[in-house]
């Protein structure tokens, strides 16, 4: 049973009654809080050895925790406001870590204009455990979820892909004779996300559904493609790859399967009509259209295209996975 099954089996049920809810089908919830405005509030649990390297900088640890949260509330096109942290310590409590820690997120506030403003602090005997509440704020009605795709809608993603996957494979030695250039800059990617806090606000109005891309992107826009009720074309030539990905496709086409499943990017994926192009074109982040959103089709939910317009394989593994 892999962790939407249990999502969908277990919890959902116990979210009927909060429209704002969406069944647990979105990355966030969203409630009314005042004349006009609503809350929209999403929550992530870090564990060292699964969402990061227990020997990772506690700097970029902090950054990670708090960056995957925001990244939530921009896919719904809320404006970060607050969180919430909740640690498991290890024992004996490293100070020092610590204090490299909070470092990291004072740092991390400053660029993201959020405050800490509550949480809890416990001791355990296994890993280090981190866990963010984070809170934002949306016009009523004008939140993003995963639900609006229509058939002939574009598919754009934000930024550039597969670098942090790639950048875990750097630092397990898998990427050979990687430049040190490049190599930095794939690592920190994977260490250092960078949530489009300021991109998914300006979505509003324009984006039909969005999602970001943790888990992979055929993973996630899975996602949007089954709460949609749609199928999607990628058109692999137009992925947006880094210099340093690109080299790394270059040298070794097989990490083209990298890219399409690797999780950790943190970038936007959204859909918009075809008739909003110079409107999104003229939005100060970088996007990138990759393909098409179509009629559902049951047995194909995501083709895949390559330059001549011939099917690319399906990868095997599509993207991330809990259980």
């Amino acid at each position: 049973m892999g962790e939407f099954d249990i999502i969908a089996r277990h919890f959902a049920p116990l979210s009927q009654g909060e429209a704002g809810a969406f069944g647990l089908t979105d990355d966030a919830a969203v409630m009314s809080i005042d004349a006009g405005q609503q809350m929209v509030v999403t929550s992530d649990c870090l564990v060292a050895g699964v969402h990061f390297l227990a020997n990772d900088p506690p700097e970029t640890i902090a950054r990670k925790v708090l960056g995957v949260n925001l990244s939530d509330l921009a896919a719904m096109g809320a404006r970060s406001r607050a969180y919430t942290l909740a640690t498991a310590w290890p024992t004996p409590v490293d100070e020092s870590w610590i204090a490299g820690f909070a470092a990291g997120l004072k740092a991390a506030q400053a660029d993201w204009q959020v405050t800490l403003i509550g949480g809890d602090t416990v001791g355990t005997d296994g890993p280090l455990i981190l866990t963010v509440t984070a809170f934002g704020e949306v016009e009523e009605g004008a939140a993003l979820t995963r639900a609006g795709a229509k058939p002939g809608d574009d598919l754009y993603v934000s930024g550039t892909l597969g670098d942090a996957a790639l950048g875990l494979l750097s630092l397990s030695g898998e990427l050979g004779a990687l430049t040190g250039d490049h190599a930095a800059y794939l690592i920190d990617r994977y260490r250092c996300p960078q949530p489009r806090v300021t991109l998914g606000p300006q979505l509003q109005g324009l984006a039909s559904s969005a999602i970001d891309i943790s888990d992979g992107l055929i993973a996630d826009l899975g996602h949007i493609t089954g709460v949609s009720g749609v199928s999607a074309t990628i058109e692999t030539p137009n992925l947006p790859l880094s210099a340093a990905a690109r080299r790394v496709v270059e040298e070794n086409p097989d990490h083209l399967a990298t890219v399409l499943t690797g999780g950790d990017d943190y970038e936007l994926l959204f859909t918009a009509p075809p008739a909003l192009r110079d409107d999104i074109s003229a939005l100060p982040a970088q996007t990138t259209r990759i393909g098409t959103i179509n009629d559902k089709r049951d047995t194909t939910p995501i083709t895949l295209l390559d330059a001549d317009g011939s099917a690319h394989a399906m990868p095997r593994r599509r993207g991330y996975q809990h259980f």
